[in-house]
């Protein structure tokens, strides 16, 4: 039940992050086709990483950057950490103070 709840959360986080990332940088631009908000490069990212999120083998589980396991490949991670520092900061700038509590918490 825990596990299940830290995934939602994780979940909701992940996508509003890509989500931001994917608007600010691919769609404005108009070089994406739009899928449920996502270009496809972006999609295929959320897919993997929920994937991941989901199958995490340790309990509780650290942030990524924190983890020794590091099962995400190599591509993908760079690619997320691109989305997570781009998305949080652009967060913060606009006073969402509540995905940087989230963050320390």
């Amino acid at each position: 039940m825990k596990k299940e709840k830290r995934i939602r959360k994780d979940e909701k986080i992940l996508r509003r992050f890509i989500h931001t990332y994917c608007r600010e940088n691919h769609l404005k631009r108009g070089t994406a086709e739009r899928e449920r908000g996502y270009c496809a490069e972006c999609a295929e990212l959320l897919t993997y990483a929920l994937k991941r999120n989901e199958k995490c083998p340790l309990d509780p589980k650290p942030k990524c950057k924190d983890c020794h396991v590091h099962c995400y490949k190599p591509e993908m991670r760079s690619r997320i950490k691109e989305v997570m520092k781009f998305s949080g900061i652009y967060h913060i700038k606009r006073g969402r103070v509540d995905w940087l509590i989230h963050y320390f918490l």
